[in-house]
């Protein structure tokens, strides 16, 4: 069975993260629902006479919606019935695509790869052309787009209370993981009763790193499968596309955070392969590779990268 949850005032959350949030839709595990998403604040709009096509949501949404922390437009949360504490939920991400013709991307002084480089704040309005998929950027350049969602999360646990959706966590939420686009799976440990899904932070194109804070900031639409695994235990999220098994860190540090990639591949290998620590250790060095996720959230992420047929010989 498929379900359709559209972004609204209702239906949305603006900068947080809490299992206490009642669930906007609740679901049967495996099946399938399409979410619609909005971006920015009103300050990230092109203006009223550009001829964009702008969400008709979004308006109230900034009018009215309550603005608890800094962060991203969330929809959701979804619940998936005998989703439970313990268990993990597999996210494959059928499809993903723009709800508008344009994106945004902003400098902001005091932030970014480089906090102390640029004085001055900008926003750019990014025209997005939806049939070539491209971005045309202001000196010309026709940029192909990759959307993919920036945040996917359940809710962080309980004793936590309401957190921001700027630092991802072991709950996932803001990974800006550019692998995780259509025909990817996120494997999220579920902390709450349901695990309550939420999704948002749409981006068309971004860089590993994402350097200046943002990428090309839009709405997007995407269909997700949710299935709650309860032969699966994990502490944090892993990703995996049809070729390659994907493992996060996440800490204020880059060294710690590709120390917990590397940590994560290596259980994954053995788990998976039935290899030594040792041996998998090896092939970490000889075959993976490390990518910087993000930079710029506080909480940093590495991501490791190891191609799975390397694993079936």
């Amino acid at each position: 069975m498929s379900h359709r949850l559209t972004a609204s005032l209702e239906t949305c959350a603006w900068g947080y993260f809490d299992a206490a949030l009642p669930p906007v839709l609740e679901i049967a595990s495996g099946e399938t629902v399409t979410i619609e998403t909005v971006s920015g604040a009103i300050a990230q709009l092109p203006p009223a006479d550009a001829g964009f096509h702008v969400p008709v949501e979004i308006h109230e949404i900034h009018a009215r919606a309550e603005r608890m922390l800094p962060g991203h437009i969330l929809t959701g949360p979804v619940a998936i019935r005998g989703a439970l504490p313990g268990m993990v939920l597999q996210v494959d991400i059928l499809d993903v695509s723009l709800r508008q013709d344009w994106g945004w991307n902003i400098i902001r002084p005091l932030a970014g790869a480089l906090p102390e480089d640029f004085d001055t704040g900008r926003t750019t309005i990014i025209p997005l052309d939806t049939d070539a998929m491209s971005a045309r950027l202001s000196w010309g350049l026709t940029l192909p787009l990759a959307p993919f969602f920036g945040v996917m999360g359940v809710a962080p646990p309980p004793g936590w209370g309401r957190i921001s959706t700027i630092q991802p966590r072991a709950h996932g939420g803001n990974l800006d993981n550019k692998m995780l686009g259509p025909g990817a799976t996120l494997y999220l440990p579920i902390f709450a009763e349901g695990a309550l899904f939420s999704a948002g932070d749409g981006h068309a194109a971004q860089g590993d790193g994402e350097v200046c804070v943002t990428a090309i900031e839009t709405a997007l639409t995407g269909t997700f499968r949710l299935t709650a695994r309860g032969d699966m235990t994990l502490a944090g999220p892993r990703g995996e596309t049809q070729d390659d098994l994907i493992t996060m860190g996440l800490h204020e540090s880059l060294d710690r955070a590709a120390e917990r990639a590397v940590r994560d591949m290596i259980k994954w290998v053995t788990e998976r392969r039935g290899l030594s620590r040792e041996d998998a250790y090896m092939l970490c060095s000889l075959a993976a590779d490390l990518r910087i996720t993000q930079c710029v959230n506080g909480t940093k992420g590495v991501h490791m990268v190891l191609n799975k047929a390397l694993l079936d010989r």
